[in-house]
């Protein structure tokens, strides 16, 4: 399953690396790409758009809307 994910609140390569760090440490995920300037990620695994959420917020942004691909 692949989902895009809209976030609010990367505004560098750091904030991009710490997105992705987050995703990855869920369970069920086998790919992450983050692009910066369409402020997205595209995640490919078993996720629930729950536990998307938690995790980007904890990492310090903000999760405006999870479409599936």
């Amino acid at each position: 399953m692949t989902k895009k994910i809209y976030i609010e609140g990367m505004s560098c390569q750091h904030c991009v690396r710490h997105v992705k760090e987050a995703l990855h440490e869920l369970d069920g995920v086998k790919n992450v790409e983050v692009d910066l300037k369409k402020k997205i990620a595209v995640l490919e695994g078993e996720v629930t758009d729950d536990k998307i959420k938690l995790v980007i917020e904890d990492a310090g942004y903000d999760v405006v809307k999870i479409e599936l691909v």
